[in-house]
C-alpha cells in the first residue's frame, strides 16, 4: 500500500477512520527525513493491512503543532484514536519493524483504561487546585 498524504482536511477522517496507523512528520528541507522516507514507503508495502500516513510539516504546520512536533521525522502510531508511539529520528528498517510488532502486540483495552484512569487522575488534581 502506498503511503496517504494526511491533511488538516483529512486527519480526522483517516485517522478514525482505521484502527492503526502509522505517521511519519516529515519536511521536504529535512535530510534524515529524505533519507527515512525509502524505509517508511518499503515498511508500507510490507504491512498492506496498516494505514501509512505523511505529514508534511511546511504544508500542514497546523497538524505538526496539535501533535508538538518539535523535531522531524517523527513517527507516530495511532491505535483505536490512541497515540500509542511517537519518537523523533529516522529509525532504520529494524527498529521500524520492530515498533510496529510492539504496537501491534498492545493490549488496546488496557491501553484505553490507562488512558481513563490517567485523565481522572489529571481532573482530580485540577479539581483540588482551585
Amino acid at each position: 500500500m502506498s503511503t496517504v498524504e494526511l491533511t488538516k482536511e483529512n486527519f480526522d477522517d483517516i485517522v478514525s477512520g482505521n484502527d492503526f496507523v502509522l505517521i511519519d512528520f516529515w519536511a521536504e528541507w529535512c535530510g534524515p527525513c529524505k533519507q527515512f522516507g525509502p524505509v517508511f514507503e518499503r515498511s508500507s508495502e510490507k504491512h498492506d493491512d496498516l494505514v501509512f500516513a505523511k505529514v508534511d510539516t511546511e504544508a500542514q504546520p497546523e497538524l505538526a503543532q496539535a501533535f508538538e512536533i518539535q523535531s522531524i521525522p517523527t513517527v507516530m502510531i495511532v491505535r483505536d484514536n490512541i497515540a500509542v508511539f511517537a519518537q523523533p529520528g529516522a529509525l532504520p528498517a529494524e527498529a521500524l519493524e520492530d515498533v510496529i510488532g510492539q504496537a501491534r502486540a498492545l493490549d488496546m483495552e488496557e491501553v484505553r483504561a490507562s488512558v481513563t484512569e490517567a485523565q481522572q487522575n489529571e481532573q482530580a488534581q485540577a479539581e483540588q487546585g482551585q
